[in-house]
């Protein structure tokens, strides 16, 4: 129940989704979430990096830049999230077809 919980949150599969392949920035995160306000995607990110599911790293750039990633748990979590996303395809196929 726990994980339901985790990945029941708003806009959290759709984080985890983006962050499946690669690291992103959070202008990166915003933008492929359409629709999600900064402030949102922020509180996400906090709860998921305190949850231990993502990672915050600081790059020592100038200016610093901040990329966040899966850790290895929360790449654990990315079958459920493709589950969910197949499932829910199968759904929209057969909707068509009704």
């Amino acid at each position: 129940m726990t994980c339901m919980k985790l990945i029941g949150g708003a806009w959290t599969p759709n984080v985890l989704w983006y962050l499946r392949e690669a690291p992103r920035r959070f202008s990166e995160l915003k933008n492929d979430l359409q629709g999600v306000s900064g402030k949102t995607l922020s509180a996400r990110l906090r709860k998921l990096e305190s949850d231990g599911v993502v990672l915050r790293e600081v790059k020592p750039t100038s200016p610093p830049t901040v990329e966040y990633r899966l850790t290895p748990l929360g790449a654990r979590l990315i079958p459920a999230v493709e589950a969910i996303v197949d499932v829910g395809n199968e759904l929209k196929r057969l909707r068509r077809l009704r």
